[in-house]
């Protein structure tokens, strides 16, 4: 990975999302790691939530406060990245604001 260490659930990076195809969020755009710690330790992957301020709230789209700019994570644009697309760290997402991540991940898998 580009970083040297690993990195942590709820913790945002710059990740460099391009290339891209049809209406994937592109660009280099802040990202929260949700894939769990243990996996992050052991691959050289990790599954981030793009961030944006645009667009409007949808259910699968989560209300965040993060650098003093509200927006939301894109639980609906979740991908698996190499960590040499992890450019840098930004800081950390709230545990609450992680938590409403992983629970509107728990719902839209789940059979109904």
């Amino acid at each position: 990975m580009v970083t040297e260490q690993a990195p942590v659930r709820g913790d945002v990076h710059l990740v460099t999302l391009d290339p891209t195809t049809g209406s994937e969020i592109r660009k280099t755009k802040p990202c929260l790691i949700i894939s769990p710690d243990e996996l992050n330790r052991h691959l050289r992957t990790a599954i981030v939530a793009p961030m944006t301020t645009g667009g409007r709230r949808y259910p699968w789209r989560v209300p965040c406060r993060f650098q003093r700019r509200c927006g939301f994570v894109a639980v609906d644009q979740i991908r698996t990245v190499d960590g040499a697309r992890l450019s840098k760290r930004l800081g950390r997402l709230g545990s609450t604001t992680v938590d409403d991540v992983l629970q509107t991940l728990q719902e839209m898998f789940a059979e109904e």
